[in-house]
C-alpha cells in the first residue's frame, strides 16, 4: 500500500463527536488499514475487516452521530440521488486509489441502478486525496468539473480502467475535463487552481480524518463505518438494513411518500 503523505491542508486531528464517535473512528481507522494492509491487492475484496462485517441488524455497527455527516444538499454538485432518499451513503475516496477505481467501476454503478433510481439512496462524494500533489489535482479538478454540471462524468472518465498509471497532472486534469465533457475549459482551469476549489476539498478532507478514515475508500451508509472496495453484497446488506430502519422509524405512512420517490429523476440523472 503507498504510504499516505501528510496533507498540507489538515491537521488530521479526530472531530469532538463524543466517546461513541472515538470508537467509531478507532473501528474505521483500524478496518481502513486492514482492507489496504501490504499483501493485499487492489483487486483482492475477499479479505474483509471487522468494519465491514454487517450484520442483519439495522442497528449494529451504526453511529447516529457519524450519520449526521450527510449534507443533504441539494446545490451539492458532488451528489447524486434524492436530497430526501432514507439511506445517504457518503464516500470518502482518492483518485490515484486502486481500491476506489474498483469500487467505482464494478460496484458503484449497480447501487446506483438499484438504489439511487428508486429514491432509496443518496450518493455523497467527499474528496480525500492522500497521496500527495496529483491526488489535490485530481480532486479540485472534481470539484470545477462539478460547477459545470460534470463531476460524475470527471468521475467515470479519472476511474477509467488504465487512467491512474497517465497520472493526474494539471495538463492531465484538463484533459480529463475536455474528454468529460466540460464546456469551459478556461473556467475550468481558473476553479481548479481557485480558492473555492482548495477550501472545498480541504473540508472534505478534514472530516474523513476527523471520522477516523486513514485509507482510501471508506464508506459511512447511515452512519455505518465501512472500508475497502468490499463486495457489492457488503453494501447491499448495509443499504438495505439502513433502508428497513428508516421505514420502521418513520411508520407506515411513508409507503406513499417512497412511491413517489421511486417516480422522481432527481439529480441521479447526472450519474447516467
Amino acid at each position: 500500500m503507498p504510504t499516505p503523505k501528510k496533507s498540507t491542508s489538515g491537521s488530521k486531528k479526530p472531530l469532538v463527536y463524543g466517546a461513541v464517535i472515538v470508537t467509531a473512528a478507532a473501528l474505521l481507522g483500524f478496518a481502513s488499514y486492514k482492507a489496504t494492509a501490504p499483501g493485499n491487492s487492489a483487486t483482492d475484496t475477499s479479505t474483509t475487516s471487522p468494519a465491514a462485517e454487517v450484520s442483519a441488524d439495522p442497528q449494529a455497527g451504526v453511529y447516529p452521530e457519524l450519520a449526521k455527516l450527510a449534507r443533504r444538499d441539494a446545490g451539492d454538485k458532488l451528489a447524486v440521488g434524492r436530497t430526501d432518499a432514507p439511506v445517504v451513503l457518503i464516500e470518502y475516496a482518492d483518485f490515484k486509489c486502486g481500491y476506489c477505481g474498483k469500487f467505482a467501476r464494478d460496484t458503484e454503478p449497480e447501487l446506483i441502478e438499484e438504489y439511487v433510481e428508486d429514491g432509496t439512496l443518496r450518493i455523497e462524494w467527499r474528496n480525500f486525496p492522500i497521496f500527495g500533489e496529483e491526488s489535490e489535482n485530481a480532486a479540485r479538478g472534481s470539484w470545477a468539473a462539478g460547477q459545470q454540471g460534470r463531476f460524475w462524468e470527471f468521475h467515470a472518465a479519472a476511474y477509467a480502467e488504465g487512467a491512474k498509471e497517465k497520472g493526474f497532472s494539471k495538463d492531465r486534469v484538463k484533459a480529463l475535463a475536455q474528454e468529460s465533457g466540460v464546456k469551459d475549459l478556461a473556467r475550468f482551469m481558473k476553479d481548479l487552481d481557485g480558492e473555492a476549489a482548495r477550501a472545498a476539498v480541504a473540508k472534505d478532507q478534514e472530516q474523513a480524518y476527523g471520522i477516523g478514515a486513514t485509507s482510501t475508500p471508506s464508506f459511512l451508509i447511515n452512519g455505518r463505518p465501512i472500508a475497502g472496495a468490499q463486495p457489492k453484497e457488503t453494501f447491499t446488506r448495509a443499504i438495505e438494513a439502513a433502508a428497513e430502519q428508516a421505514r420502521t422509524a418513520a411508520g407506515p405512512e411513508t409507503t406513499e411518500g417512497s412511491e413517489d420517490a421511486a417516480n422522481s429523476t432527481g439529480s441521479q440523472d447526472a450519474a447516467k
